[in-house]
């Protein structure tokens, strides 16, 4: 299945080279903007399984609404928000289901390996297009994050501010562990079929991929809270929590793209700020831009011990800079829920001229 945004705003940006030196043809980009027209600009990166709809409407709410809109942390009656769907994600921007201009058939595996490197060049690109050359803030969690740590070091004066969140400089062998689990049940579906799956098909390793992900996502104090042991009744023993992730696994099955997944995955196993740069500590020297990094407790893809000595060493190039540890029983999700915990300071150092006032 795939997970195609019905009606969203494209812009196309023609040609790009890709980090591996391929070309990919006739890229678009698909985009939600949200917001006052002539406010400052915030740009949005969302994480692995979500979207560009992350204000949406009342009918459709984004992934983050709770935290951008009218009066909300992110002020929609202050601010234009602007949040882009990756490069390879099955959103609307350039992916595999895609049409391939050269074959007329969607890309399918075919579609080739894109880093998170390639994701911000093209969202430059986008931005380019629709008019934008400087703006106030880029912020994002997650893969979302990896993109706002490569927006500092490609881009370091077109951005004030920038937001990182529930993320490290590079993708820890632990992470990479649990996405080679997802990769090896995807590819081991004989519905995959090498990536050449009909549309509509429902990969049974999609779902395991997922219920992976999920335990990673949060702590696990709150499963067994929320879990406690209860079983459902039946003639198989089956417990509450195995219920809960085979609905989750079933559901992102049916809207995401297996091919789209692969790639992203592997975009993130793949990320390191330093990869060719001499380290991600020399890497920090290009950033300019004012630096608020939030980490999550128990996050177990991004500790916060990596992202805390993340700043250390950032803190020592660039002195607007600042780092808050999000005390949380949600682990990495925690950078989508408890808003009132940390979006704060996500308002005080878009509205506050010093870094350090977003710790207050």
């Amino acid at each position: 299945m795939s997970c195609q945004t019905e009606h969203t705003n494209k812009v196309s940006i023609g040609t790009l080279l890709l980090e591996n030196g391929k070309k990919l043809p006739d890229v678009e980009i698909a985009y939600e903007r949200k917001g006052n027209p002539t406010g400052e600009v915030i740009v949005i990166c969302h994480a692995l399984s979500g979207n560009q709809v992350s204000v949406g409407s009342k009918e459709n709410p984004g992934w983050w609404n709770e935290f951008i809109g009218p009066d909300l942390y992110i002020d929609t009656n202050r601010y234009q928000v602007i949040t882009l769907n990756v490069l390879g994600g099955c959103s609307g921007s350039t992916g595999p289901i895609s049409i391939n201009p050269e074959t007329n058939r969607k890309y399918g595996a075919a579609f080739p390996t894109v880093t998170i490197r390639d994701m911000v060049h093209s969202q430059f690109k986008a931005l380019r297009k629709l008019g934008i050359d400087r703006v106030k803030a880029i912020i994002g969690g997650s893969l979302g994050g990896m993109q706002v740590l490569e927006w500092g070091h490609l881009y370091p004066n077109f951005t004030e501010i920038l937001i990182p969140m529930a993320v490290t400089p590079y993708f820890t062998d632990y992470a990479l562990a649990y996405n080679s689990i997802g990769r090896h049940a995807i590819k081991s579906d004989p519905l995959w079929d090498n990536g050449n799956y009909p549309d509509g098909t429902l990969i049974k390793g999609m779902e395991i991929a997922r219920m992976v992900g999920l335990v990673t996502y949060r702590s696990e104090g709150l499963f067994n809270d929320r879990f406690n042991r209860e079983r459902k009744e039946g003639v198989d023993i089956e417990y509450q929590v195995d219920s809960y992730l085979k609905y989750q696994g079933q559901k992102f099955s049916k809207r995401f793209d297996a091919n789209s997944y692969l790639i992203l995955l592997q975009a993130m196993d793949q990320f390191d700020l330093g990869f060719e740069r001499g380290g991600w500590e020399k890497a920090l020297e290009k950033v300019k831009a004012k630096v608020c990094m939030l980490s999550f407790s128990g996050d177990l893809l991004y500790p916060p011990t990596l992202a805390e000595a993340f700043f250390k060493e950032l803190k020592k190039r660039n002195k607007n800079a600042a780092y808050v540890q999000v005390e949380t029983r949600f682990g990495h999700d925690g950078f989508l829920v408890e808003f009132e915990k940390w979006g704060h300071h996500v308002k005080n150092i878009l509205e506050k001229k010093e870094v350090t006032e977003c710790l207050i």
